[in-house]
C-alpha cells in the first residue's frame, strides 16, 4: 500500500460525493443514454451484452492516436507490465484528459503496483467525467474494502447495482458486506 494515503476517508467521502451528487452525463451520446437505460431495466440474460456494448462505447476516444495508447496500456496489464501500462495511459491522461477510460484503466495499473492512493486519485477523476461509470465504482469498493473501510465500501458497491443491478461481483460483495455493516448507518 503507497504511504500517500494521508486521509482515506477525506478522499473517499469527495469521491463519493462525485459519484452521488454529480448529474448523469446526459446528451454526451444517445447511445450511451439508452444503454445505461436499458442496462438498468435489463434482465439477467441480456445485461451482459449490453454492459459490453456500453464499455465498447465509453473505449471510443475520438482519437486514433489515443485509442492506440489505450491499446497499448490494456495490453501492456494483460501482460502483468502495469509500469509500462502506466506510462502509456499517463500518455493518454495527458494529451486526453477528458477520456474517462484512460483514467479508469490507469487506475487498474495503479491497483496492480499496490498504489492504492493513485488508485483513489484516478478513480476520483473517472467519476468526475462519467458518474456512470460502474466499473470505476466497482474499483473504488474494492480499494475501500482492502482500506478496511467497510461502510463506504458498501455504499459504492450498492451504487454500482444502481446502474448496472445484475453485476455478479457487486451483488456478491454487497452479500458478503452485509453482515460488516448491519445495524451502522450508511
Amino acid at each position: 500500500m503507497s504511504a500517500e494515503i494521508t486521509s482515506p476517508k477525506a478522499i473517499v467521502a469527495a469521491i463519493l460525493t462525485v459519484a452521488l451528487f454529480a448529474t448523469p452525463v446526459k446528451g454526451e451520446s444517445v447511445a450511451i443514454d439508452d444503454l445505461l437505460r436499458r442496462l438498468e431495466q435489463a434482465e439477467p440474460t441480456e445485461a451482459g451484452k449490453i454492459a459490453r456494448e456500453l464499455e465498447l462505447e465509453w473505449s471510443k476516444s475520438g482519437s486514433a492516436a489515443m485509442n492506440l495508447l489505450l491499446k497499448r496500456g490494456k495490453e501492456a496489464l494483460e501482460r502483468g507490465e502495469a509500469a509500462l501500462a502506466v506510462e502509456h495511459l499517463t500518455a493518454l491522461t495527458d494529451h486526453a484528459p477528458d477520456f474517462a477510460e484512460g483514467w479508469a484503466l490507469r487506475a487498474q495499473a495503479w491497483h496492480q503496483m499496490e498504489e492504492l492512493g493513485l488508485v483513489l486519485a484516478d478513480l476520483q477523476q473517472v467519476l468526475a467525467l462519467n458518474p456512470n461509470h460502474y466499473e470505476a465504482l466497482f474499483g473504488l469498493a474494492v480499494t475501500l474494502e482492502q482500506l478496511d473501510e467497510h461502510e463506504l465500501a458498501h455504499r459504492a458497491y450498492r451504487l454500482v447495482l444502481t446502474i448496472h443491478p445484475h453485476y455478479d461481483e457487486a451483488k456478491e460483495a454487497v452479500k458478503r458486506m452485509d453482515p460488516k455493516v448491519q445495524g451502522k448507518a450508511l
